[in-house]
Order: structure tokens, then sequence, then C-alpha cells
């Protein structure tokens, strides 16, 4: 295992993860067909495109402002506090992010007659209801953190 280590760098299962996520990107090509991610006809809605455009998004602009953010957390941490609050920041933000992520077309309205002749309704509700339910994230953080902080404060100020 050690000399496997030293040669490769990393603990086996890494590279048994690898070579998994390989395969199944083999088996989607096989199983799309290149045919599918690339249209030559509207470049722009090719799958290749898309991902491609993903990952530069993601890597040279997500990435550094998320990991500015966290710095900034982190750096609250410093300030003494009985109970650290960066993880109560975290997870609703995620959550947030998460839920913005995967309802985004509805929230920015995008596809509107398509969504308003499939369902007769429209998109008008779903930027309302995804702020109530970022206010409800944070307001359950913030609630989870003050029962935290004064269990904390009680059980430090009870003699023992």
């Amino acid at each position: 295992m050690t000399a496997f280590r030293r040669v490769y760098g990393a603990h086996p299962l890494h590279l048994l993860t690898l070579i998994a996520g390989f395969a199944l990107f083999g088996y989607v090509i096989v199983t799309l067909g290149l045919p599918a991610l690339w249209n030559p006809r509207t470049w722009w809605q090719s799958i290749v495109v898309w991902f491609v455009a993903a990952v530069v998004v993601h890597d040279l602009v997500l990435f550094p402002l998320y990991a500015l953010a966290d710095r900034i957390l982190a750096f609250s941490q410093r300030i003494s506090a009985p109970v650290p609050v960066v993880n109560h920041l975290r997870v609703p933000a995620v959550g947030s992010a998460l839920t913005f992520l995967v309802f985004s077309p509805g929230i920015l309205e995008q596809g509107a007659p398509a969504y308003t002749a499939a369902t007769g309704l429209t998109q008008e509700p779903f930027l309302g209801r995804w702020l109530l339910l970022v206010a409800a994230m944070f307001g359950a953080s913030a609630a989870v953190y003050a029962v935290r902080l004064a269990t904390t404060r009680r059980s430090t100020a009870l003699p023992t």
C-alpha cells in the first residue's frame, strides 16, 4: 500500500474512482453518440459547449467568489465567540445557491411560453417563493445558532 501511494501519490480508492468516472463518461458517449453532444447546425445548443462553458464559469468566476466568501467567514472565526458562526452561514448559503441553480429557469422566468403552455400558470411566483425559502433557511439557521448560544452560555454559567 505504501509503495502504491509513493508511486501514484494517493489512495488506491482515488484511482478506482477516476477509472469509474472515465468509464461512466465513455458509457455516456457510446449511449448518446457524438451527434447528440455536438450539433453543427446550432453549435451553442451542443452539450459539449455548455459543459465547457460551465467548467470555465465555475473555475474562473464562481470558485474565486465562493473561496473569497469562505475566507471572509473563516476570518470571522478569529473573533472569540462561544459558538462559531461560520457553519450557520455556510449551510443556508449553500442551500440558497443550490436551490437557485436548480430552479433558476423558473426564477429568472426563462422559457415562460413553454411553461405557460404546459401548465397554464405563470412563472411569476418563483422568485418570491425562492426568496421566502432563502429567508426561511437563514432564519432557521439563526434560530439554531441562538439556541446553541443560549445553551452554551447557560452551561458555562452553571457551577460544576
